[in-house]
């Protein structure tokens, strides 16, 4: 199997892992609090956004046809975004624990990356339009 290590090395690639590893510091801290209704949704998303790393990286998107990846992919960033915003603020305001506080404060970031990936997919998706030369060396990963 062919790992694609321009896509890592892609804005795409490194918000995938910038997602990843403040899921993870998130799931960490709400761990270390005790609180598990937090940790079960953390640790979701982050599993989601390993698949979809995974998904591209070893370019699976282009075997797997069936599903239109990149859309998938909006939509887990947009619904994450706005459920880690939600989890984050009840997190914020009802925190008796440290570690709570600061899962909180690092649910935000999440959101704010997962919001950028879902600019960033967004503006880059081509339903009926031709892809051009620069959008498609940008986006290595992007392309069915």
């Amino acid at each position: 199997m062919e790992v694609d290590t321009a896509f890592i090395k892609s804005k795409r690639g490194i918000l995938k892992v910038a997602e990843m590893g403040t899921l993870f510091v998130a799931f960490v801290c709400f761990t270390a609090a005790s609180s598990p209704k937090f940790i079960t949704a953390t640790v979701l998303e982050f599993v989601i956004t390993s698949f979809l790393l995974l998904l591209y990286m070893f370019k699976l998107n282009k075997r797997l046809t069936l599903f239109f990846w990149p859309l998938i992919d909006v939509f887990n960033s947009a619904f994450a975004a706005l459920y880690l915003i939600v989890l984050s603020i009840v997190a914020v305001t009802t925190f008796s624990v440290t570690g709570t506080l600061v899962g909180g404060i690092v649910g935000f970031l999440s959101a704010v990356l997962l919001c950028v990936d879902f600019y960033v997919l967004l503006k880059n998706i081509t339903f009926n339009k031709p892809r051009s030369d620069k959008q498609s060396k940008e986006n290595p990963g992007m392309h069915q």
